[in-house]
């Protein structure tokens, strides 16, 4: 509210409520004329719904225009504001805060708990979930590993040898202590078994022999392991990048460094234990 008060102050424009304030398209039309130089041909005042609808309509045409995103990726709508949704009403801002005020300092992990309410046969269905209204700072910096992956291959190639052998040493570190030793980086890792053994050994844990193949045999055998590998890493936290976990069968050697990566990321001061 204070930002779209300051931004408005020279209207002499005060809101007190995003809910009450916004939904009938007054304050989001003085925004986008100050804003963006937008100029909307609109009523300023809408007293009815209908009008009020015809409103919102023009105006959040021109805010999808301006992002640039397809109606499909909008977390609002024309109902939602209507209905003074402030979920939908605080993603909408902050769409336009970062679009015509990029350098706008906006603080990230701010997030609300929902409750979603779904109609099952057996009546109602809920569950809790948590919405990020702002984005997620871990996300952002995955996203930025990730785009570094990218650099890596596309432009410095003749330095991929010499990040495989860092996180080669870091495998062999924790490894080592049952007996293994991996040289070969595109092939022994393809069956997910390495993988399951160095988690468990840099989170401390035993993995039950029943639970993965130790010495699998067939592609079936190998798409589980690989699949317990992105189980285990997602339900730890460490992996918060969307991986296929067929990319680790096929060798893909991308995938297999943004694992390592992010492993490495949160363990490589774990000492080994004699």
């Amino acid at each position: 509210m204070d930002w779209i008060n300051s931004t408005l102050k020279q209207e002499h424009i005060i809101i007190k409520s995003l809910e009450e304030d916004l939904f009938d398209g007054l304050i989001l039309h003085h925004l986008l004329e100050k804003l963006g130089s937008l100029n909307l041909d609109v009523e300023k005042i809408a007293l009815t719904e209908n009008k009020q609808r015809q409103k919102l309509t023009v105006i959040l045409e021109a805010v999808t225009k301006c992002l640039q995103v397809e109606e499909s990726q909008l977390k609002w709508s024309i109902d939602s504001i209507l209905k003074k949704d402030l979920l939908s009403t605080l993603h909408l801002l902050i769409a336009i805060a970062k679009h015509f005020q990029p350098d706008l300092a906006i603080p990230p992990n701010i997030h609300v708990e929902v409750v979603i309410i779904e109609r099952t046969a057996k009546g109602l269905k809920t569950e809790n979930a948590v919405e990020y209204i702002t984005d997620c700072k871990e996300t952002l910096e995955d996203q930025s590993n990730t785009d570094a992956f990218d650099e890596l291959f596309t432009h410095a190639p003749d330095k991929l040898e010499a990040v495989k052998e860092v996180f080669l040493q870091f495998v062999n570190k924790h490894v080592g202590k049952l007996g293994l030793n991996v040289k070969d980086f595109e092939n022994q890792f393809a069956d997910g078994v390495i993988l399951l053994l160095l988690i468990g050994q840099l989170q401390g844990f035993f993995l039950n022999l029943r639970d993965f193949f130790l010495n699998p045999s067939s592609e079936t055998e190998m798409f589980h392991n690989v699949n317990l590998v992105m189980d285990l890493l997602t339900d730890e936290g460490v992996l918060n990048v969307p991986l296929n976990p067929e990319d680790i069968m096929c060798r893909d050697v991308k995938t297999i460094l943004k694992i390592l990566y992010c492993l490495y990321s949160k363990y490589k001061t774990k000492k080994r234990e004699d």
